[in-house]
């Protein structure tokens, strides 16, 4: 499964509740949209450390690293290839 598919899998699992695709663009915000709230956020952080071995540091917490699937995809490509 890709990068793209595990994220989008686990917030329309999660916080959409469905297993339709349809349901989730990956550019919209998950902030501005409602789909998730700061406790969710949180969740979705430990998501990340735990299924892509990466650490998100306290000032990579912005909307800019984490607030839509293409926000995630492009952080996480960032943080592993740092770690390379």
């Amino acid at each position: 499964m890709s990068h793209r598919d595990t994220i989008r899998h686990y917030i329309l699992e999660n916080y959409l509740f469905t297993e339709d695709a349809s349901a989730l663009a990956d550019d919209v915000s998950f902030l501005e949209s409602g789909i998730i709230d700061s406790t969710g956020m949180m969740e979705v952080i430990f998501f990340l450390e735990e299924n892509f071995s990466i650490r998100v540091e306290d000032e990579e917490m912005i909307p800019e690293n984490l607030d839509s699937v293409n926000n995630l995809l492009r952080y996480i490509e960032r943080k592993q290839g740092q770690a390379a």
